[in-house]
């Protein structure tokens, strides 16, 4: 269902779901590039994880391949979802390729499968934001990120999630070109 202005009401109710997840951010540096999740008690008025629950078992940063990571924002069990698809994408391109899936290719495969989402009847959108980075062939760090919307886009360094938008302006402030480890 569209609302006036032409937006999707669910793709909107899922960037809602990214703006309540833990803020995740990805910087990239000259050979490397580094993912991170803000910790839950900090400037947040409502934990994520009670104080009962084990909290090293919600993985919001995960391994797609050897060299690709994945750290998302939003709904876990999307995340899980998502990433699990980035996985047999991983596995069928080496196996038809025999060579490292590139990054663009598996964030394009991220972003499309979202994409989806939002068309299809009797789903809805993913509810994630992600994070996509890992190094090329050459040893190039890249950083990519996809909404919920299935748009996607390479960055230098990016944040999503809860509190994101102060994030990305002090990112916005504060990189430089050529940060070394």
């Amino acid at each position: 269902v569209f609302s006036p202005n032409g937006h999707l009401f669910q793709v909107e109710y899922a960037i809602e779901a990214v703006k309540k997840g833990l803020c995740s951010v990805g910087l990239v540096t000259n050979s490397s590039v580094v993912l991170a999740l803000s910790k839950d008690h900090i400037n947040i008025k409502k934990k994520a994880i009670t104080k009962l629950q084990e909290g090293r078992t919600v993985k919001k940063i995960v391994q797609l391949d050897k060299h690709i990571h994945l750290a998302f924002s939003g709904l876990t069990a999307d995340g899980r979802i998502l990433a699990n698809k980035a996985r047999i994408e991983c596995q069928s391109y080496r196996l038809n390729y025999d060579d490292n899936p590139p990054i663009e290719y598996i964030s394009k495969h991220i972003a499309e499968t979202k994409q989806k989402y939002t068309q299809k009847g009797g789903v809805r959108p993913f509810g994630i934001s992600a994070l996509i980075a890992g190094l090329d062939n050459h040893g190039k760090p890249h950083l990519y990120y996809t909404d919920p919307s299935g748009s996607f886009s390479e960055w230098k360094a990016q944040a999503c999630g809860r509190n994101s938008k102060q994030v990305s302006e002090y990112l916005e402030k504060h990189y430089k070109d050529g940060i070394s480890n």
